[in-house]
């Protein structure tokens, strides 16, 4: 296993069709990094779920998966499994999102997924996000779309459970879903855990990247 070893960021975006996307797909890692820079600055778009409960479920659990850090957080009103119709309004968003700030990392659906809202902003996000690096997170539900990720976040069994924890806490509109529960959340995790000899691991796929090695 080979590791590239990085300073944290200081600023990241994070993307997400609907309210609990984000925690679903890296709650450990903004865990993992907000602990690691106490003054990380977080902004992030969801494009499902403004004006109601959803919205409140999302602003609370992602000042929890921040440590404590509240994220400058935009919530749409676009229809839930409605995006492709509202192609003009989220690309708008995603165009006015992108020049409010400029983050080191891009966190969003991985391209592959499914879920045609999931699937749609992470093929807008490329358009504005040029010259970025972007990192696709996975979210498992009953389509067969599981990825073959190229980049493992490895978490402890502590990680691990504190984010299956906070999902509980912090989204009851999910309870009783058929994927919602502590064997899928840490089931998948051990799974890619497994892929990177770690007890736990959240996964991302990485479709482009540059490095550069510069005289100092």
């Amino acid at each position: 296993m080979i590791g590239l070893f990085t300073q944290p960021p200081r600023r990241i975006a994070v993307l997400g069709a609907h309210c609990d996307d984000i925690a679903i797909g890296m709650g450990a890692t903004l865990l993992a990094l907000t602990t690691a820079v106490p003054d990380l600055e977080v902004r992030a778009l969801v494009l499902a779920g403004g004006g109601t409960a959803r919205e409140d479920e999302e602003r609370a659990a992602l000042t929890a998966f921040c440590s404590g850090i509240e994220p400058e957080l935009r919530v749409l009103d676009v229809p839930d499994g409605r995006a492709p119709a509202h192609w003009d309004r989220i690309k708008d968003a995603l165009a006015e999102f992108r020049r409010g700030g400029e983050p080191e990392v891009v966190f969003a659906p991985q391209r592959g997924d499914a879920h045609q809202d999931h699937r749609l902003l992470a093929e807008l996000v490329p358009t504005e996000f040029r010259d970025h690096l972007t990192l696709g997170y996975e979210i498992l539900k009953w389509e067969t779309d599981t990825p073959r990720p190229t980049l493992y976040h490895p978490l402890s069994h502590e990680l691990a459970q504190r984010k299956s924890q906070l999902l509980h806490q912090h989204y009851p509109s999910q309870t009783g879903r058929d994927w919602f529960d502590d064997q899928a959340f840490l089931g998948l995790a051990r799974m890619r855990g497994v892929q990177c000899h770690a007890p736990y691991a959240e996964a991302f796929v990485l479709d482009k990247a540059i490095i550069r090695w510069e005289q100092t």
